[in-house]
């Protein structure tokens, strides 16, 4: 009994570790998932912060075409949802990307404080923008400055520093 009891552990062994699977190493994947997804989205203001919704069905080609969505605000669903835009009124204004540094010419004062949500609207929905126009850039690299027409610039700021990261 105990021979027989041997040989089915020992037949079960080597049928377990000859089943043809070959021990591997590590599979390289690519680099791990790190700072904001890609695509064009919008930012919007949130009681708990800034959130983002994807631009859906346009072609984003141009960082004066996003300004304009963002001032239309957010829509019917999205204001349902608890969002809301900050951004008011910014009379005329030109928006120019290069690389990783967008900047906002305005031909009036910017009314809002450097650092609330609707300023974190501006730049973070330029910096992801930026990176939609120009692949090679990370959004969360671009740098955003708003120049107005009197006084001095305001930036330049990272969509990190009004995500809370």
């Amino acid at each position: 009994m105990r021979l027989l009891r041997g040989v089915v552990v020992a037949a079960l062994g080597i049928a377990l570790t000859g089943c043809g699977v070959q021990p591997t190493g590590v599979v390289g994947a690519g680099e791990s998932a790190d700072g904001l997804t890609r695509g064009a989205r919008l930012y919007f203001a949130s009681p708990t912060g800034l959130r983002s919704v994807p631009v859906l069905n346009r072609d984003i080609t141009d960082l004066n075409m996003v300004m304009k969505l963002l001032s239309a605000g957010p829509s019917q669903a999205e204001t349902e949802a608890g969002l809301t835009t900050l951004v008011h009124e910014l009379g005329g204004y030109a928006v120019e990307g290069k690389g990783t540094r967008v900047t906002v010419y305005l031909t009036s004062v910017y009314q809002q404080p450097a650092g609330d949500q609707g300023t974190g609207q501006l730049v973070c929905t330029l910096a992801r923008t930026q990176s939609v126009i120009d692949p090679k850039v990370r959004a969360d690299d671009v740098e955003v400055t708003l120049r107005p027409a009197t006084g001095d610039k305001v930036g330049p700021f990272r969509c990190a520093e009004f995500l809370g990261g």
